[in-house]
């Protein structure tokens, strides 16, 4: 612990009050489980966009400026 203090080189305590006040808000919400209930539905309804295979085609294709790239899958006899 006392080298987090001295050198905090990736900054791991720089947050760690608003980390610890934010757990204890989410332990008292989790105590009202109708409302947890509600938001943990909410919160996966909302996630309805996101997939990796469409944000790793977003990345290839805006970032990385690649196309996808074609490949034939071995004999299956050799696989198994």
């Amino acid at each position: 612990m006392k080298a987090l203090l001295d050198h905090d080189e990736f900054m791991l305590l720089a947050d760690y009050r608003s980390y610890l006040d934010c757990q204890e808000r989410v332990s008292l919400a989790y105590k009202n489980e109708e409302d947890w209930t509600r938001r943990s539905i909410l919160n996966v309804a909302r996630i309805g966009y996101f997939s990796s295979d469409r944000s790793i085609r977003e990345y290839s294709e805006r970032i990385w400026k690649t196309s996808p790239v074609s490949t034939k899958l071995g004999d299956s006899k050799a696989d198994g």
